[in-house]
């Protein structure tokens, strides 16, 4: 049997590839690409290890984060699955980092700026472009009430969707991330070194069995979480359709009362229980 590569969004995988100890070129590379400002040097910030995460707790959050040479904090997260709450996490999340990153008795001003990077697999607004960035601003004249807070969105689909050539380099890293076009890999390869290496990490990572192993069991966890949210919502919408033919029914009850037939009678004819007929009265 052919063994099916697991995508490089599936966020062990993904974050092998970009935080792995000695592949930081790879990690500035990208975040060049996607925030367009110079990186000298990223630090990524130890954490317990993945397999123990995933022994754990197999869907928690996988995330990257790192420091860039100006202190600021770069969280970097994969979403595979639209939560219905994503928008509230996305500050709650944020904050965390930003005031984690204030030492005790520190004045406020040398907070560090905190960007937060969300890859989604699915696209969170209708309108705009598949790269957008969101801001805290005032109302008036829609001006920036500060620039220690940055969020930015990638949704891939919205990329795959877009006729396009390869004329940035946040477009070469989307070809390597989406897979949607392997001529496009294969030229976002020749064209940036930094995606060769990255390609070559992905080729070995699902190559090794054991790493194979860890990837499966994240992506398994995530396609059973995905089947019980599909599963409780066809569920809920059942019952709710069973509520409402029995509400239904109740109302017919309710006027066949008025009209003085006997409890009998209605069961018959509404199929409810004596009981429930009786609880009308």
């Amino acid at each position: 049997m052919v063994e099916t590569k697991l995508p490089i969004i599936n966020d062990y995988i993904f974050k092998k590839i970009f935080s792995k100890r000695g592949n930081e070129s790879i990690l500035k590379d990208f975040l060049i690409a996607v925030l367009e400002i110079p990186i000298e040097k990223v630090e990524v910030q130890a954490e317990v290890s993945l397999e123990k995460q995933l022994e754990q707790n197999k869907l928690g959050r996988l995330d990257i984060l790192a420091i860039l040479d100006d202190s600021t904090v770069v969280n970097i997260e994969i979403q595979v699955l639209n939560p219905n709450n994503f928008m509230e996490r996305i500050p709650y999340y944020w904050s965390g980092n930003y005031y984690n990153h204030l030492v005790a008795g520190e004045n406020y001003k040398k907070v560090k700026k905190t960007i937060a990077i969300n890859i989604l697999d699915y696209e969170q607004f209708e309108e705009g472009p598949f790269h957008e960035i969101a801001r805290l601003r005032r109302d008036y004249k829609n001006r920036i009430l500060t620039d220690k807070l940055e969020i930015h969105f990638i949704q891939i689909p919205k990329f795959k969707k877009e006729e396009r050539g390869i004329t940035t380099r946040l477009e070469q890293w989307m070809q390597f991330i989406s897979q949607a076009n392997p001529k496009g890999v294969e030229l976002a390869m020749k064209e940036n070194k930094e995606i060769k290496k990255a390609n070559d990490e992905y080729e070995y990572l699902t190559g090794e069995a054991e790493e194979r192993r860890l990837a499966f069991l994240r992506d398994k966890a995530i396609r059973d979480e995905k089947s019980i949210r599909e599963g409780a919502r066809e569920e809920g919408e059942a019952r709710g359709r069973e509520e409402g033919r029995k509400e239904k029914q109740r109302e017919i009850a309710k006027i066949l009362l008025t009209k003085k037939l006997s409890i009998e009678e209605i069961v018959e004819i509404t199929q409810l229980t004596k009981k429930e007929i009786e609880n009308l009265l």
